[in-house]
């Protein structure tokens, strides 16, 4: 038998309407099972219906009892009351997750509460839905994720889902740049843009949940520097991968007409304006010449390597303005503190003198002691 469905109610949400609505609270439901860990939010209506229906069908109350409606205060307005309310339910769930007495939450509005497979469904198909993402549908993903990422414990597990994008991501771009025909080429790298995507989703609420964390002292400095850590060699993944999903896959043939002839040497020193090749070998003009890498392009990806060319000589030149900026901040530094260190040097040397004239002084009135 599985064991049970360990189950939490960390945060709270606010709903965002657009349509001018009041707004409500959202209850952030963390459940934890053998294969994944998924976020469910509910707001406290969802949570009466539950109650009703599984009473109804059991014909008896849960173990623990639902918190009271309040008709005094609202939670929008009353933190305490949220506080205590989160409280109250999460007891109650638990007390239903871990009873001896499955009658609750064999029931399926239970399951379909929690948004959990079907309680007939087979262990292997159990197994790959869980891995597939099936069976657990949220109504809004952006803000289930967002709100597990505010938890320690599915943080975890929303980091391996964004791992496991950008991997998905790696495999795609190397399926297209062993791809032989465009169409295969092209359907690996949209895959790939796919991936990094939700990739950068990932990052972007475990960014803003690890923030949280470390506002509410949740987690310990050390744990959360490792975190800090972890999304920042994450980052640098996503753009590196990010700036090869943007190149120009080599086996891809960007010739018009749907030609897959490669343009020769003359049309590329045509293109680019050059002289006509060289008996010693095909030339592409004096600014690019053939090489390995521009061998196997047409006249398209020609100029688009040109570009990228061009584009990554001016990040370099960048690069080089700023260190120079820097070294020349560092050397007016450096010429500051000499002058500062010679004009101690000067105050230090006139309290010298000043100290030998004294001594001067007092030697000759220890002679007229004698």
């Amino acid at each position: 038998m599985a064991p049970p469905a360990e189950i939490t109610i960390p945060t709270t949400s606010l709903s965002k309407t657009d349509d001018g609505s009041k707004p409500y609270t959202l209850y952030n439901i963390t459940l934890r099972l053998p294969l994944r860990t998924y976020v469910v939010q509910k707001r406290y209506s969802d949570f009466v219906n539950l109650h009703q229906a599984i009473q109804k069908h059991v014909g008896a109350p849960p173990p623990a009892p639902l918190p009271a409606k309040s008709w005094f205060k609202s939670t929008i307005s009353s933190p305490e009351l949220t506080e205590d309310r989160r409280r109250g339910l999460e007891t109650y769930l638990r007390s239903i997750a871990e009873s001896p007495d499955r009658r609750w939450r064999d029931t399926p509005a239970w399951r379909t509460f929690l948004n959990l497979p079907g309680i007939n469904t087979s262990a292997g198909n159990s197994a790959a839905s869980v891995r597939a993402g099936a069976g657990f549908g949220i109504p809004n993903r952006d803000a289930a994720r967002n709100a597990g990422a505010q938890d320690p414990g599915t943080w975890l597990d929303l980091h391996k889902e964004m791992k496991a994008e950008l991997q998905e991501a790696r495999r795609c771009l190397a399926r297209r740049d062993g791809a032989t025909d465009n169409a295969t080429a092209l359907e690996a790298g949209a895959a790939a843009k796919r991936s990094l995507v939700k990739a950068g989703s990932y990052l972007t609420s475990l960014g803003d949940g690890l923030r949280n964390i470390a506002e509410s002292k949740r987690l310990g400095d050390g744990e959360i520097r490792r975190r800090k850590d972890l999304l920042a060699a994450a980052r640098v993944d996503r753009e590196d991968l990010d700036k090869l999903s943007s190149s120009i896959a080599p086996g891809m043939k960007m010739g018009g007409h749907g030609s897959s002839a490669m343009p020769s040497a003359g049309d590329k020193v045509a293109l680019l304006g050059g002289d006509r090749p060289r008996a010693s070998g095909r030339v592409l003009g004096a600014p690019l010449p053939e090489s390995d890498r521009t061998r196997e392009l047409d006249n398209q990806g020609v100029v688009q390597l040109q570009r990228q060319m061009m584009q990554e000589q001016d990040q370099d030149v960048e690069s080089l303005t700023k260190i120079v900026q820097r070294q020349r901040e560092m050397a007016e530094e450096i010429n500051s503190e000499v002058t500062r260190q010679n004009e101690m040097l000067e105050a230090l040397d006139d309290d010298v003198s000043r100290l030998d004239k004294k001594t001067n002084i007092a030697k000759k009135r220890v002679k007229n002691l004698r």
